[in-house]
């Protein structure tokens, strides 16, 4: 796995890995060397080779992992999303390619299956011509151990107005701007947003120029999401592009709530007024309009969250996803 130190295909993989260990499949990772990733690992007992995972022309890379796998000879190799898949040397085991997006498939031209964290990614892999019964459809799972409420008042914020929680990446894609612009015509709601990256300092004198700093608090990068969710009234995801929005499903395991702009991941978990709500892409006062809808409605709330457990425990939990994996992997092994 060749990612980024932050991202949710990382974070996935981090709860996958360890959890297939503890059902018994026996595994050697190679991943760039981020710490938290190694310690996660290593406390999980798994063997990780530290590689760069370079450009094209990292050969020192490619040498060490054809070396990594000659010795441990696994059954399947899976290529962690594009830049892994590149590295992957082909030999006497299965290649899956494991995708968490609308990825070209030129990467993974040695790969034997693939595999899509969701229906709509599978049909686009099978659309681009891979034969459909190389391609299986694998969801995530999340943790659902019950958040515990933090102290409101250590990001100043007040116990009876409705808190907003969103979550990822400063990223255009994830559409904070758009979010801010929402809250902005929602008075009374103040608005935790947990992540960091690029726009940080734009996000935030966007705020300031907007009149909201007071209701709005950055929280940088925080690994206590489940009880940022077990504190918030509401989860939002406003992402202009989000193929599957696992944050969605973790504000699902915590019984909150959820409104999402209708990118391709949420649109694909979210049935309207049921499990959640949808607004148009890049439409701040439908944004708004759902925020104030959902704040007005007690019994709106309880659907949504009761619906939107619900449908966290029928499909991503860890039990049935790690299931789902060790079919597959009989499935395909050599």
């Amino acid at each position: 796995m060749a990612g980024a130190e932050h991202g949710g295909a990382e974070a996935f993989f981090c709860r996958l890995v360890p959890a297939l260990a503890d059902a018994g499949l026996k595994q050697e990772t190679a991943i760039r060397p981020y710490e938290r990733r190694l310690k996660i690992l290593e406390h999980a007992n798994i063997p990780t080779h530290k590689l760069t995972f370079g450009g094209r022309f990292d050969f020192r890379t490619r040498g060490r992992l054809k070396s990594c796998i000659e010795t441990f000879a696994p059954n399947i190799l899976v290529a962690w999303m594009n830049r892994a898949a590149r590295f992957c040397p082909t030999g006497n085991h299965t290649i899956v390619g494991r995708l968490g997006g609308y990825y070209d498939l030129k990467y993974y031209s040695t790969c034997n299956h693939l595999i899509g964290n969701t229906q709509n990614i599978c049909d686009y892999i099978i659309g681009a011509g891979w034969p459909m019964e190389n391609c299986h459809y694998l969801p995530n799972f999340v943790d659902g151990t019950p958040g515990i409420p933090i102290d409101r008042s250590i990001f100043n914020t007040p116990n009876d107005t409705p808190l907003l929680l969103a979550m990822g990446r400063l990223h255009e894609n994830k559409a904070f701007d758009l979010l801010l612009n929402a809250v902005a015509l929602a008075p009374g709601c103040h608005l935790w947003i947990a992540g960091d990256g690029a726009l940080r300092q734009s996000l935030s004198k966007q705020s300031k120029q907007l009149g909201i700093e007071e209701r709005v608090r950055f929280l940088g990068w925080r690994q206590d999401t489940a009880n940022l969710l077990a504190t918030c009234d509401i989860f939002l995801c406003p992402s202009r592009h989000e193929p599957l929005g696992n944050v969605v499903i973790e504000a699902w395991a915590q019984r909150k709530p959820v409104i999402a702009a209708a990118a391709q991941g949420p649109t694909s978990l979210i049935t309207p007024y049921l499990n959640g709500l949808l607004f148009p892409i890049d439409n701040a006062k439908a944004a708004s309009d759902a925020i104030l809808q959902v704040i007005a409605s007690e019994d709106l709330r309880t659907t949504l969250a009761y619906n939107g457990f619900n449908a966290y425990q029928k499909h991503f939990t860890k039990a049935r996803v790690v299931a789902l994996y060790h079919e597959f992997f009989e499935t395909v092994r050599s």
